[in-house]
């Protein structure tokens, strides 16, 4: 080979570009715990958590994140907001934006009593607008909650699991978040109490 020298040059350079990438990110971690009512009436703490990794603007790389995940006291159900740079978004076709849809013999309009099906979005963020993206969440987000679940518990007695979630609304729900640098302890996202859980049985 007559330029032995320059092809390990281009192939070390190559080699090199995920440690370039993933070296030139800052990553944080996102949450936001507030009261709200389930589908029941019950009142509820709502957390909601996300991660992202950033790089600088002049990077060639944009911004990413993980779907929004939100969860209600005492229940077992997790929505999943995802948004158009996510893979599984081909699979939430319901709506544009930051959303999660329905599933089917689960959800149904809150306003209508419909089923809410895949075809129908179930929760979004900043719903107003279409090209949302997780990764430019600020300091506060708007939830819409617009379905409410069609057995808010499953099973009967020791057998039974709650799966309802934090209660529908006309107008969204304003959130106020936190934004830490992923891993630093003291500023982890609270779990929440399952002792009001209890009392409730």
């Amino acid at each position: 080979m007559k330029y032995p020298g320059l092809f390990r040059s281009l192939w070390l350079g190559f080699a090199a570009v995920p440690l370039l990438l993933s070296g030139c990110a800052s990553y944080y971690s996102h949450y936001a715990v507030f009261p709200a009512e389930n589908s029941q009436g019950e009142a509820r703490q709502v957390k909601l958590t996300w991660q992202t990794a950033e790089y600088p603007d002049w990077w060639v790389v944009d911004n990413k994140s993980t779907p929004v995940t939100v969860e209600t006291q005492c229940s077992s159900r997790k929505w999943r907001l995802v948004d158009s740079s996510h893979g599984e978004a081909s699979k939430a076709d319901c709506a544009t934006g930051i959303r999660a849809c329905g599933v089917n013999g689960e959800d149904v309009l809150a306003r209508t009593g419909e089923p809410a099906g895949p075809e129908t979005r179930c929760m979004a963020i900043n719903p107003s607008d279409p090209d949302a993206l997780i990764t430019d969440i600020g300091a506060s987000l708007g939830l819409l909650v617009s379905c409410q679940p069609v057995n808010p518990v499953r099973g009967s007695g020791d057998d039974s699991e709650n799966h309802d979630y934090i209660r529908a609304s006309s107008v969204s729900y304003t959130i106020y978040t936190r934004k830490s640098p992923r891993g630093r302890l003291s500023t982890r996202p609270p779990e929440l109490d399952d002792a009001v859980c209890e009392e409730d049985k």
